[in-house]
Formats: structure tokens, sequence, C-alpha cells
């Protein structure tokens, strides 16, 4: 099969040094925007697991390795748009410079353009099936084993004594005056409790002097045992307010159905991309078009961001990187609802991820002829 005049005269000039010009400015901008991006998420990722740490009871040495985890898990999309942001802006460069104008004279376009790109594509794409079927489920199943240790000391093992504490998004307010550890290490007792709860949008407060964390190892859902205290139903001022005295009652913590459902996904999420090649589960086949589906958008957003450059000065300053920013994040969008149908088995597995990317190329092969 003989291939087309344009496409031997493209890959005879991929060593050209308009080719190696293109690909610099590519290359130095990726590492640009790579590390810019990184940095904001780092400094989010980090916030929000210090959140985590003092609201779920997660130990502090934990800290760090989860946001490496999800530093790991998340370098896939920040890989992805910072590509995709350097492509539109290099490419936005040239024509700004005229540098384009005078190679479209020469006979170089948008094509050769897409194929001078391609080497850096290809070892980002290589980047990408290494961390998607290999670090990211290794990351994923580290961070599990941290959480699930994390679980059976649960949040009220780190109650602080003689301060008022939130618990379960803010559902719980807790004080105890005096806290220490039962020989079990998955216990606690505490002394002269006060809890203040909303039930029904009525103030439930509790009073009672001895308490025990334990779990339930047949639904694994964690209670808080209370001794010789009072419930106050309603405020003191209320005619309906009720008073319940007791010598023993059990506060639910922690519901071991919500945590069952957390593990499970987490289980698939971490298993090897070999194990989910040959699984017939709907969960375990969203998953594992999901990791192929990353590589792929790479290939698709290459080919759009040599577009959306090409425009970008035409149109407006920056309005090709706004373009590409939200194309970016429908396309993930999108790519996350499909892979939810598909688990939820509301659609077929040869339909799966596969029409977004064909929906994709479709647009772009449209906005290629409109362009």
């Amino acid at each position: 099969m003989k291939l087309p005049p344009i496409v031997i005269r493209t890959f005879k000039l991929q060593n050209s040094i308009l080719a190696r010009y293109l690909m610099r400015n590519v290359s130095v901008l990726l590492s640009v925007v790579f590390i810019v991006i990184s940095l904001v998420v780092f400094g989010n990722q980090l916030v929000l697991i210090i959140k985590e740490t003092s609201k779920e009871g997660i130990p502090i040495a934990d800290l760090l390795p989860l946001v490496g985890l999800n530093m790991i898990r998340d370098v896939v999309l920040i890989l992805s748009l910072s590509l995709l942001l350097a492509i539109i802006l290099s490419v936005s460069k040239l024509y700004k410079a005229s540098e384009a104008i005078v190679m479209n004279s020469l006979g170089l376009g948008d094509k050769h353009f897409m194929v001078f790109i391609q080497p850096l594509v290809i070892v980002i794409v290589i980047v990408i099936v290494i961390l998607t079927t290999v670090v990211v489920p290794w990351s994923k199943q580290q961070r599990g084993l941290i959480m699930e240790r994390s679980e059976n000391t649960p949040e009220f093992s780190f109650i602080k004594k003689n301060e008022f504490q939130e618990f379960k998004n803010n559902d719980i307010v807790f004080y105890a005056s005096k806290v220490s550890d039962a020989d079990n290490a998955k216990e606690q007792n505490m002394e002269e409790i006060f809890i203040y709860t909303l039930v029904n949008n009525e103030p439930v407060i509790t009073l009672a002097k001895q308490a025990q964390k334990y779990t339930n190892f047949n639904t694994n859902s964690v209670y808080l045992r209370l001794k010789n205290g009072t419930r106050y139903h309603g405020f003191p001022s209320n005619k309906n307010k009720k008073i319940l005295n007791f010598k023993l009652y059990d506060l639910q913590i922690i519901d071991g159905k919500m945590q069952k459902s957390i593990s499970t996904v987490t289980k698939v999420e971490s298993k090897s991309t070999f194990e989910l090649l040959f699984s017939n589960k709907l969960t375990e086949i969203a998953e594992f078009q999901w990791r192929i589906s990353q590589p792929l958008s790479i290939l698709i957003l290459s080919v759009l961001g040599v577009l959306l450059g090409k425009t970008s000065p035409r149109s407006g300053k920056n309005l090709g990187v706004l373009v590409g920013v939200v194309m970016f994040i429908v396309y993930n969008n999108v790519l996350l609802i499909a892979k939810s149908t598909l688990e939820r088995g509301e659609s077929s597995p040869i339909v799966g991820l596969w029409w977004v990317h064909l929906v994709m190329l479709l647009l772009i092969f449209i906005f290629y002829k409109w362009n």
C-alpha cells in the first residue's frame, strides 16, 4: 500500500529545523504549564487532606503519603491538560509571529504541525499508559489501605479532652472531659460526655457519665456506647420536649454499609489491568475502558490543540486556550458519565465509553473542515 505524497513528505520533514523548533516550543510550554497546574492541584490536595485528617481522624503520619497518592491519581489529567494547552499556545505563537504564514507559503499546514508534534505526543501517550494501567491502580490500592487502616481506628479515637469537636460533617458536636484508650486499640473510653445533634430538625442533647467506642463486626458500623445518661429532645422551653434517662444507649457514628460501598469501588479501581481485561462485570469493564480512554484522549486532544492554536490569533488573544479548557472539561466529564452509565448497566459494553471518542473525532473533523 502506497502512502499519499503529503504523508511521505511530512515524515521526511520530521527531523527538519521547523519540526524541531515546534517540538521545542511545545516541550518547554508543556513543562511550564505542568509545573504551574501541579502546584495549584498540590496546594488544593493538601488543604483537602488536612480537612479530612481533622474531620475523619486520619493520622498525621498519613498526611503526606495521601497527598502524594492523590497527586499520582491526578497527574494523568494534569499531563493531558498541560499538553493540550502547550500545543495551543505553541501553534498560536507561530501564527502571532507570522512564522506559520511563512510555513504555509512553503506548503506546511495543519497536517504537518500535527505530525511534527507526534514524537512528543507518543512519549506522553506511553507515560499515560504506564500511569493508568500500573501506577494509578497501585496508588489507589495504597490509598485504600491507608483509609482502611484509618477506619479501623475511626474518627472518635482522635477526640481531644476538654474541647468541643464537630464530627460527621458537623452533624454531631461532641465533648468529653476525660479520654483514655482501652486495652483494645479499636476502643476508647471517655467520661462526662456531652453530645448535641439534630433529629428531624429538633435539637437532641445527650449527657452521659461514661462512654465507650466499639465496632459491630457483623455490619462494620461503629457505635458509641453511652452509660448512665439522659437525652433531652427539643428545647427546654418547648411543651413537647422529652426527657429520657438510660443506663445504656448506643449511638451510631459510622454506617458500615456506606463504608462497604466505598470499599467496593476502591477495590475495582485498584485491580490490575490484566484482571480487568478478562472480566465480565460491568464495573470492571467500565474501569478497563476508562483506563484505555486516557491515552486515547491524548491523541485526539493533540489534533484539537493544533486547530485551536490556529484559530486563536484570529478570534482573540486567549480564546483558543479558553475553548480548549472548556472542551477538555466537557470531554472528561462526558467520559465519566458514560463510565457511570456502563457501571449501572444502562449501556452496552460494546458502546461503553467509545462513543464519546467517536463524537469528539466527529466534532474535530467538522471543526477542521469549517476552519
